[in-house]
């Protein structure tokens, strides 16, 4: 006969051997597939479990139609087809994320409000390329309520959320664009937004200068209506001004990158934030004590550096340019070559709008296990092309990460095969990116309304008395309460008590 404690062990056995088999059972139930629709919110937890180290894959990422967008006949529930997104179906999921990021965008639905009584954009058909995410969307869905009509492409292929591309769709916006697009599929969306029999765009929303580079090289004569364009992005800038020095800019251009609003805060802040939630969702990794290198140290070098040193990681720079070098220092970061570091780094970090900062020799002489990433907008940065090569081996770790394989073994972990890592891989912050279309939106509404001769053939900034007006829409998040000048201050300073408050040439 068993003494009660001997009994007490074996039930105890017996429970957690019961309690082990009920997991293997639910977890072999878990395995079996579901008829749970995509669009049902009821998800099993197994489901939920395996898409969420992205929300950014959202519930897109975890369907196995493989079937291109471009092969399928869709229609949206006003029976329209002039759009290609993934699938419709997800519209609803869409229109909830835009909701969402509403909440956090309250210059944008302030812009409304404002314009429920005129139309600053009425007969504007802006044709548009730009990462297609739920801000994005606000922002569009802004410009319709601002009086114009829109067409859309991404001009990333793997930062586009579907369900959100979907909800466009069902609105009625003409959007061409889902995530994991090919090349060639790109470049078809694009000129599906251009392209369309009866309909001219009169004006040019560009992120990356991919749109404009289309225009000009298939359908120029399009520039004869165009009145201008509005460009956001590091290498879409360098392009125009590329365009305008050889004399072949044929319309106004805003260069909004450069503007305040633009560089001081999404460059900045952004960055600041989402660098350390693009390499956590794709790499699970711990920053304390990692030795990170960051090619660049503008306003997104910036951002990034202070994340990652906040975080414990030792941080190295390089800089080409003095000003920015002698920042990084007195900031407490170690100026270095990339030479001199490539051998002990634990991640790599571009941050130029260069092309070629990491190169075949750099990525040859990286440790095992480096993590490589480009946070600059364009993919020139890193030399992927290099690294497609017969003796090294790609492997799919994930989405959006590859381990490259070398011959003896080594390997090195690349993130978005060299594309923007925040917004392939993660999501950026909602608040400061409704700082940037506030940026955009306006710059639209100056160029579309701008008088004849005003604007030249050449590439602008976007006036001052703007930028400030975009900030303090936002104020009023904060509780912030500006201070008014009296009338003696302001003619001390010599300024109107209304602004602008600083000269063009201050850097703020």
């Amino acid at each position: 006969m068993l003494s009660s404690k001997k009994k007490y062990i074996v039930n105890s056995n017996s429970r957690i051997k019961a309690q082990i088999q009920f997991a293997d059972q639910k977890q072999e139930f878990n395995k079996r597939p579901t008829k749970i629709g995509r669009r049902s919110l009821s998800r099993s937890i197994s489901q939920s479990s395996t898409d969420s180290y992205s929300s950014a894959a959202s519930y897109t990422d975890s369907s196995d139609d493989e079937t291109s967008p471009r092969d399928k006949q869709q229609k949206n529930s006003k029976g329209s087809s002039d759009f290609c997104v993934k699938n419709i179906k997800q519209a609803e999921f869409g229109r909830r994320e835009i909701e969402i990021a509403e909440q956090e965008m309250p210059a944008l639905m302030a812009l409304r409000k404002r314009a429920q009584g005129e139309k600053p954009l009425a007969g504007a058909k802006i044709v548009g390329c730009t990462h297609i995410t739920a801000q994005t969307a606000v922002l569009m869905e802004t410009l319709g309520a601002l009086g114009a009509q829109c067409r859309w492409a991404a001009c990333n292929i793997y930062s586009t959320l579907n369900e959100v591309a979907a909800a466009l769709a069902e609105s009625g916006f003409p959007v061409f664009a889902w995530k994991g697009e090919s090349e060639d599929d790109f470049w078809w969306c694009i000129d599906r937004c251009v392209n369309v029999e009866g309909w001219q765009p009169n004006m040019i929303l560009d992120d990356g200068g991919d749109l404009t580079h289309w225009i000009y090289k298939k359908y120029p004569n399009m520039f004869k209506k165009i009145k201008g364009i509005v460009e956001e992005s590091v290498t879409g800038v360098h392009r125009l001004y590329q365009l305008s020095k050889a004399g072949k800019l044929c319309v106004p251009a805003m260069n909004v990158n450069d503007s305040v609003t633009k560089q001081k805060f999404d460059n900045l802040y952004c960055c600041r934030e989402s660098i350390l939630d693009g390499l956590k969702r794709t790499t699970d990794m711990m920053f304390g004590g990692k030795q990170v290198v960051v090619c660049g140290y503008g306003e997104v070098g910036k951002g990034c550096c202070a994340a990652l040193k906040a975080m414990g990681s030792v941080v190295y720079v390089t800089e080409i340019d003095p000003i920015c070098a002698l920042q990084a220092c007195m900031d407490g970061f170690r100026l270095v070559k990339l030479n001199e570091v490539i051998r002990q780094v634990d991640i790599v970090i571009t941050c130029t709008g260069n092309k070629n900062v990491v190169t075949r020799e750099h990525l040859d002489r990286m440790k095992n296990s480096c993590i490589v990433c480009n946070m600059g907008h364009s993919n020139t940065e890193i030399d992927v092309a290099s690294l497609r090569t017969p003796e090294l081996t790609w492997e799919r770790v994930r989405s959006q990460v590859d381990h490259v394989i070398w011959p003896d073994g080594k390997r090195i972990v690349l993130l978005a095969e060299g594309r923007l890592l925040n917004l392939s891989c993660s999501t950026v912050p909602t608040f400061v990116l409704s700082i940037t279309a506030t940026t955009q939106a306006l710059a639209l509404i100056e160029l579309y309304n701008a008088p004849e001769g005003r604007y030249k053939q050449d590439v602008y900034l976007l006036p001052k008395k703007m930028d400030e007006y975009v900030a303090s829409l936002h104020l009023p998040t904060f509780d912030a309460h500006l201070t008014e000048l009296t009338d003696e201050q302001a003619k001390y300073l010599g300024l109107n008590k209304n602004g602008p408050f600083k000269p063009n040439y201050y850097r703020y």
